[in-house]
């Protein structure tokens, strides 16, 4: 089905905007009146690498999201496999299928010293890979999905504020080195 009025309406989004032009709940919001229930559960399967504690099951129905997803569960194993190596911890080899792609973007922002720049950096390849999955399909269900994906990443960078980023940073990587010791247990009973 083409979604060819709601899509001709939506204004055009760059990784270059500093915020989105209106927020991704209201676009959910206008996307009500345009498509099924089903095809509006499905918002919650773009949602992936977003919120760290919601749980997203198989986006069925829709290969466009499932590649989405798969390729957003690949980057975060590659950056763990990443970070398990820096702190000289067991990490589990078998998983995700990494494409070289993946492997040196995933390489390359665990490289920067910058944590903001990193996660800009990701979020553009992010980005980039939004446009490849789509192809040409210029107004079916997909670009919905994808301009949806991509309020969120401007939405999450707006949200980057300097201060706040480096201390919330020290607050996680303090997390993981603390949970690090119960996850090298784990993966050493194999």
């Amino acid at each position: 089905m083409a979604y060819y009025f709601l899509v001709a309406q939506l204004p055009y989004l760059s990784p270059q905007m500093s915020k989105p032009p209106f927020s991704s709940l209201s676009f959910r919001e206008r996307c009500a009146e345009y498509l099924t229930k089903k095809e509006i559960a499905l918002f919650d399967a773009c949602v992936a690498g977003f919120e760290e504690k919601k749980t997203v099951g198989s986006p069925g129905g829709s290969s466009f999201l499932s590649a989405w997803k798969q390729r957003e569960e690949a980057l975060e194993y590659a950056l763990a496999r990443l970070r398990a190596g820096r702190q000289k911890r067991e990490f589990m080899t078998e998983g995700f299928y990494v494409t070289p792609d993946i492997e040196n973007q995933a390489r390359t922002a665990f490289g920067m010293d910058n944590p903001l720049e990193a996660e800009l950096f990701l979020d553009k390849g992010r980005w980039d890979a939004l446009e490849g999955l789509l192809g040409r399909d210029y107004f079916g269900i997909n670009v919905v999905y994808a301009y949806y994906i991509k309020l969120l990443l401007l939405e999450r960078k707006a949200s980057f504020q300097a201060d706040e980023g480096f201390e919330e940073y020290k607050t996680r990587y303090d997390e993981i080195l603390k949970k690090a010791p119960e996850q090298g247990a784990a993966g050493d009973s194999k």
